[in-house]
């Protein structure tokens, strides 16, 4: 599973509630690739609860 934050990304921090150990925010958000195997149930919730739908999935097996 490939998870990206886009531009529209306003920084809220619901993602980084979801699973800090995969999204966390500075003054921009990031996504830890390497963290999402196991978790990507997380990562489609975080996808979900995004309020500006910043976060892009590709690669759903």
């Amino acid at each position: 599973m490939l998870v990206c934050i886009t531009d529209e990304c306003v920084c809220c921090g619901a993602c980084e509630a979801i699973n800090s150990e995969i999204f966390s925010i500075d003054s921009i958000a990031r996504v830890n690739q390497n963290m999402i195997k196991g978790y990507e149930q997380d990562c489609i919730d975080a996808a979900l609860i995004c309020p500006v739908n910043a976060i892009w999935i590709d690669e759903i097996f």
